[in-house]
């Protein structure tokens, strides 16, 4: 879900909930210190709910207001319509789809060849492959980016590609395409040139941009002068708990399979960075 707007505890939202249900638009909303935050689905007009707000705030009788009710049967072409939108988001999504499905998890090693941060050789229990000097003056570029796209198991992609919609798509959504885009090439390239250092070529996922849109919006909304994403703070604190889970070993040991911690801590390093250049810079 995507947060739309945040008030204080004292403002009762009982009467506005109940509108919003009464119109099924879906929503929930969340209690953190001293404030609450509205969230609604990706697929409903943030701005005009909060039209909506503001003329229910200001004493207006939400029954007498129009609105338009989102058959359910139309969610699928919503969603799309909001991807078209997203080019970005889309794109990334896209392709992790695409290339997820062509390694088939990891299992197709001959389609996985051409997407790992390096060519990789394995002969026995042993692997050997390329430096990363050789890979530069081969041409294969892609390669700095491509790893970002594998994933190897149905819970690991699903639970990337839910965070890009709704906090990547957020990102683009209010700071632009572009924005977004750099934001997405300066954290991939940066957590896949550190996990490579760490572990060599066999590592994939999208988690080390996750935890870069994650630290990304955290600091922004700590550095500029109006909040933009209003992400709740437990979030940030999640995050570093579930970096702490990965470095304890303890995912490995619950099923999870080998964590690619660096990239997680790269990315999120990356993240809190561009937060500070784009602040600086305005980029």
């Amino acid at each position: 879900m995507t947060p739309v707007l945040q008030v204080g505890l004292e403002v009762d939202l009982t009467e506005f909930t109940q509108f919003l249900w009464a119109h099924k638009v879906p929503h929930r909303v969340t209690e953190e210190g001293q404030s609450q935050t509205l969230w609604i689905a990706p697929h409903i007009n943030a701005e005009r709910i909060r039209e909506l707000f503001g003329y229910w705030q200001g004493g207006g009788e939400l029954n007498k207001v129009d609105v338009v009710v989102h058959n359910p049967k139309f969610a699928n072409s919503l969603s799309i319509t909001e991807l078209k939108r997203l080019p970005v988001t889309a794109l990334v999504i896209g392709l992790t789809a695409l290339i997820t499905l062509l390694i088939e998890f990891g299992a197709n090693s001959s389609w996985m060849i051409h997407f790992t941060f390096t060519d990789f050789v394995i002969s026995g229990d042993k692997v050997s492959y390329q430096t990363l000097k050789t890979m530069l003056a081969s041409g294969e570029l892609w390669r700095i980016w491509s790893p970002m796209f594998m994933h190897f198991s149905m819970v690991h992609v699903l639970f990337n590609l839910l965070w890009i919609w709704m906090i990547g798509g957020a990102i683009e959504r209010k700071q632009g395409h572009s924005h977004f885009l750099l934001l997405v090439l300066f954290s991939g390239a940066i957590a896949n040139l550190a996990q490579f250092w760490i572990s060599g070529p066999l590592f994939g996922g999208l988690s080390g941009v996750v935890f870069a849109v994650l630290g990304y919006t955290w600091l922004w909304d700590r550095i500029a002068k109006q909040p933009v994403f209003r992400l709740p703070q437990a979030l940030f604190g999640f995050m570093i708990f579930w970096l702490a889970l990965g470095y304890s070993g303890a995912l490995e040991f619950i099923g999870l399979g080998a964590i690619a911690n660096t990239a997680h801590l790269a990315g999120l390093v990356s993240g809190l960075a561009f937060a500070l250049i784009s602040k600086i810079w305005r980029v």
